[in-house]
């Protein structure tokens, strides 16, 4: 490690020639949770997570629940009231102690916070003990609010549906998402978990095996790229807020430097990840979320839109 940065971390930003701005984010950085932050998370009803499973494939999932099902028992640790669905790809993993990324984000308001440690099965639930914890910015999220109620998931709920490659349906969604979450890892397996939103087409379907999507201008930090550099797997979740399902992927991501400017968002970096597992889970989230407000951040789209395989 170098300060709040691993040497994966750094190499990219040397590379994005944003060491002097990584240094001044990093202060941000921290173990403990402010009291600010714990009263953030009493509200949330959403938490990303992400880890890397017994075979070192990382997945993303969203853990869901009614306000206070986030809480920080002292400022060092989290209680999740909740637990992957069974079919959930990272449901064996949190049977054990694994590290694990999370982002409470709360999109009515454009407000989120990251947080790393180590997870550990606890009253039906988990309690992570941090080790990172950091705020992040409102950049690309689009404001959306979900339904004052969850009638929870069907009774005659339809099974998970799992596969090596997306279809042609799975594809569509991917093209009309205007926001999904990365989960990746460094090569000792401490996870990291991120969002990424733009205009509906900014994550690109090139084939049933390959994604690709724009890295936007952030805080400099880099943690998602910087565990991509040392070790290149990595997870996707993608919510149907519609519906409440989502779409889980799993693969390998590469950074491409020196990309096209527009297509980049003005960075020149963009990611292409290729597929090497699916699972579409039903009744994840409450279904019938709003319609999304666009963030006024979300750079706009080549004229000729993104490429599809649908």
């Amino acid at each position: 490690m170098t300060g709040p940065y691993h040497h994966g971390e750094r190499e990219v930003q040397r590379r994005a020639g944003l060491r002097d701005e990584a240094d001044v984010s990093g202060r941000a950085i921290r173990d403990t949770v402010p009291p600010v932050a714990a009263t953030f998370l009493t509200q949330q009803r959403l938490l990303v997570a992400g880890a890397a499973d017994d075979h070192g494939d990382v997945w993303a999932t969203l853990l869901t629940g009614p306000e206070g099902f986030l809480r920080a028992p002292d400022e060092r640790s989290l209680s999740i009231a909740a637990r992957p669905a069974p079919e959930d790809p990272l449901a064996p993993v949190l049977e054990r102690p694994v590290h694990l990324g999370m982002l409470a984000i709360e999109a009515a308001t454009r407000r989120r916070m990251r947080m790393n440690g180590t997870a550990r099965p606890h009253d039906g639930g988990l309690l992570v003990d941090l080790d990172q914890v950091v705020a992040n910015c409102p950049k690309y999220i689009q404001k959306r609010t979900p339904p004052e109620t969850d009638a929870g998931p069907p009774a005659a709920r339809p099974p998970a549906r799992r596969g090596d490659r997306l279809d042609p349906d799975q594809q569509r969604l991917l093209t009309g998402a205007d926001t999904f979450f990365v989960a990746t890892a460094d090569e000792r397996g401490r996870a990291d978990a991120s969002h990424r939103g733009g205009n509906p087409g900014f994550l690109q379907v090139l084939s049933p095996t390959r994604l690709r999507w724009p890295d936007y201008t952030g805080n400099a930090m880099f943690l998602t790229l910087g565990n991509l550099l040392v070790n290149p797997r990595a997870g996707l979740v993608v919510p149907d807020y519609l519906t409440g399902a989502t779409l889980h992927l799993t693969g390998t991501a590469e950074v491409v430097w020196d990309a096209d400017a527009v297509e980049s968002g003005g960075t020149g970096r963009m990611v292409e990840f290729t597929v090497a597992g699916v699972a579409e889970l039903p009744g994840t989230l409450p279904a019938g979320w709003s319609p999304p407000a666009a963030s006024r951040f979300n750079p706009p789209l080549p004229q000729a839109g993104p490429r599809s395989a649908v």
